[in-house]
């Protein structure tokens, strides 16, 4: 008889939480500076290592816990057990005195809305696609009992409390499938073909059981009409994703050939432009990402999250783990859903 050695789970959620928050750390110096500014900081090969005790991270992580605990916390993943949690979750977040890392207005702005008791669909910033929308979806997609439609439900709703525009949903859907794909085993290099077919499968499908009446803005004639915006923008941000992956690497900046990463979609094609030209080098992908002239901390995150989806903790030095600030958050939710 043959003994099989009995495998530890990889820990893909704890894995992707913690390369959410590195690259976050790694980004949070650098957003607001030119990458001839970042190069001259931190040389050609940009920020490789956690500075502070603890190394601190953005809102984009403290938002993303914000979410994961929503999520932790509902007896059941329905409008009616999550809107509520996620609504308390962000408030104690933007009233936070930690509240203090250069926040998004458009995430404040539809919080002083939530303050006042009003209808999230009214209090969200309709107009607003900005990545705020998904730099925080990723514990959606590390929610192993989910089915995809409650994935996508989910997604969409932690979303639209604040970010009302239709490609914000779309993409915030997005960002939260690759990190489920990815954590199911899905091959990194096949992403963007896997984003592609949910998106068209997706393009009319308005979830009206989570969003309710969100899509009746002005210029919207139906409520397949407004999704169907959201998804046309990510499939052209998955052009040029493709466009982007299909030259040779010249050492560019990222955010030349997939866009800055203000908005949801540019934010989700330049995160997976930089993990997947280094996916075999997760540090190195960070600090490609944290090495832009864009938004710099959200496009590291979100490549961290989806690196550490495909490699888990081990992806990162170990000695990050005990360095990063909310380190004790961040491994309880992982381990809550690792698999």
């Amino acid at each position: 008889m043959i003994d099989t050695p009995i495998r530890e789970p990889l820990q893909r959620a704890t894995g992707s939480l913690l390369g959410l928050a590195y690259g976050d750390a790694l980004g949070k110096p650098t957003e607001f500076l030119t990458v001839a500014e970042i190069e001259r900081r931190y040389g050609p090969a940009g920020p490789r290592e956690l500075t502070g005790d603890p190394a601190l991270v953005t809102d984009d992580t403290q938002m993303a816990l914000a979410v994961g605990w929503a999520l932790h916390d509902a007896p059941a993943p329905t409008p009616a057990n999550l809107e509520p949690r996620l609504r308390d979750r962000f408030l104690a977040w933007a009233a936070s005195p930690e509240n203090n890392r250069a926040p998004g207005m458009t995430c404040l702005r539809a919080c002083a809305g939530l303050a006042r008791g009003t209808r999230w669909q009214q209090a969200t910033v309709a107009g607003s696609k900005g990545c705020g929308a998904n730099m925080r979806v990723t514990p959606v997609g590390l929610v192993a009992g989910y089915d995809l439609d409650t994935l996508a439900g989910v997604a969409q709703l932690q979303a639209g409390l604040t970010h009302g525009h239709p490609t914000g949903l779309a993409a915030s859907e997005l960002t939260a499938y690759a990190v489920r794909v990815v954590c199911d085993g899905a091959d990194l290099a096949g992403l963007p073909g896997l984003l592609r077919d949910r998106a068209r499968e997706q393009h009319r499908v308005y979830r009206a059981d989570w969003l309710g009446d969100l899509w009746q803005q002005p210029g919207m004639d139906s409520p397949a009409g407004f999704i169907a915006r959201g998804w046309d923008e990510c499939l052209a941000a998955l052009d040029r994703l493709d466009a982007a992956l299909a030259r040779p690497d010249d050492g560019t900046d990222p955010c030349l050939l997939t866009g800055e990463g203000w908005i949801a979609e540019e934010a989700l094609a330049t995160a997976l432009l930089c993990a997947l030209r280094h996916r075999d080098d997760p540090v190195t992908a960070l600090a490609r990402a944290a090495t832009t002239a864009g938004d710099s901390d959200s496009i590291a995150a979100l490549a961290g999250a989806f690196l550490g989806a495909a490699l888990g903790p081990g992806a990162w030095p170990a000695e990050w783990a005990t360095r990063i600030e909310y380190a004790d958050q961040l491994t309880a939710l992982g381990h809550s859903w690792d698999r």
